[in-house]
């Protein structure tokens, strides 16, 4: 009997050193959809998905609210405990490669060749995240209002001309039917303004920096462009089309009440819209001379520099890109799938869809925001500048002023050079 007892000990001692031995690694995740059920959901279906197809690798989420989100990795980056896995808002991604928050993705840029430009993460020429949605911008609009007001209804191929546009809304203005004629969501502050606003600029031929060497603002957000951007967007509200003040309320519902005759308005409103507008067409961006232009780059997964498992944590994201994880996200929260495989598999995306035209603008016209470490300044300048110059600011004064506080912020950090 001793003799048994002790085998059986060591067999147990020798099988739980095994185990240990074989034990699957655990990595740290962060993300910033705490508190979306249904976001919450897939994120989490996803890791048991992944948990469950291997052995070597399990995946430990955390997650926050979104508002809190980017304080608790900026807090956590000073104190050395990054997880390995992080979400990153595509903008704020360079600032994050710079600062030696997150490292180049470990995954070759091939695999998502057919992934919307938008949703990839490249800063410097390399790719440091990829996304598993994007989000889109459409002037919102019913059918029996472009029939009434005798408007031709633009098209991707066939947008609107700036004196289109501007034609569509005098109508609309002239007709007495509406509050105002274009809803802007001047409501919302903060990224929705350099989102939304900023392709109207760069589609007049500005932008909020020189792209080509990202050292100053000077000449693309005070050139003659960007001047006559400035003209035209406080005319917007000294001529009575839009509200430089809005209430919330009217921009959750006010287009689906008939206070506006259009509104410019994401992706993830629609299907609300389409619930209570049975006439709602969604167009694409007017021509302002340079091309229609929208904004691209939504949240995005990324490594961090500090995980010891940057494998494990690459076949994790690489996993989670499946087209049939893309799907899930676009059916559960409504943004756009990041493949046309994907969106084929998708209620609304797929052909005949009702948010089909959705992707199309996002593939043909989605601009990303400057591609910057210094990006959340100059998103803060911009907001205020419109801002201003919808509440009746000097344009050229504004925006002269607007460039000297950017090329303040690159100057102050050594042309955020590596």
């Amino acid at each position: 009997m001793k003799h048994f007892k002790l085998t059986t000990g060591a067999l147990l001692l020798s099988t739980a050193l095994a185990n240990s031995a074989f034990a699957a690694t655990e990595l740290a995740m962060w993300y910033h959809g705490a508190g979306n059920e249904v976001e919450s959901a897939i994120i989490n279906q996803i890791i048991t998905d992944f948990n469950n197809s291997q052995s070597d690798y399990t995946i430990a989420l955390e997650s926050f609210p979104q508002g809190a989100y980017n304080d608790a990795v900026q807090a956590a980056a000073l104190a050395g405990n990054l997880p390995d896995i992080i979400d990153v808002d595509g903008p704020v991604m360079p600032g994050w490669a710079w600062a030696g928050y997150i490292a180049p993705l470990p995954i070759d840029e091939a695999e998502f060749a057919d992934f919307l430009p938008g949703t990839k993460g490249i800063w410097n020429g390399t790719l440091y995240s990829i996304g598993l949605w994007d989000a889109a911008v459409a002037l919102y609009a019913r059918q029996s209002t472009l029939d009434e007001l005798g408007l031709r209804k633009p098209t991707l191929d066939a947008p609107w001309t700036k004196d289109e546009f501007m034609a569509a809304l005098d109508a609309a203005k002239a007709s007495g039917k509406y509050d105002y004629a274009l809803d802007l969501g001047t409501a919302w502050t903060g990224e929705w303004f350099p989102y939304a606003f900023s392709p109207f600029l760069q589609s007049f031929g500005g932008d909020m920096i020189d792209r080509a060497s990202y050292s100053t603002a000077e000449g693309a957000l005070n050139g003659d462009a960007a001047l006559e951007f400035g003209a035209w967007w406080q005319g917007l509200f000294t001529g009575g089309y839009a509200q430089a003040t809005q209430d919330g309320a009217d921009r959750d519902t006010g287009f689906n009440t008939s206070k506006y005759a259009f509104s410019w308005n994401g992706n993830w409103a629609a299907i609300p819209t389409l619930e209570q507008v049975n006439d709602v067409v969604f167009l694409p961006a007017p021509d302002l001379g340079n091309g229609s232009k929208i904004g691209a780059a939504s949240w995005q997964f990324g490594v961090t520099t500090t995980s010891k498992h940057p494998d494990g944590a690459a076949a994790f994201i690489k996993f989670a890109t499946q087209d049939k994880y893309l799907a899930a996200f676009s059916d559960g929260i409504g943004l756009i799938p990041s493949t046309a495989s994907a969106a084929a598999m998708t209620k609304n995306y797929s052909s005949g869809g009702a948010l089909e035209v959705f992707y199309g603008l996002s593939e043909a016209q989605a601009l990303v925001r400057p591609v910057t470490p210094g990006y959340a300044v100059v998103a803060k300048v911009f907001e205020k500048a419109l801002a201003d110059i919808a509440n009746g600011a000097d344009v050229a004064d504004t925006l002269d002023a607007a460039v000297d506080e950017i090329d303040a912020d690159i100057a102050k950090n050594n042309g955020y050079s590596k």
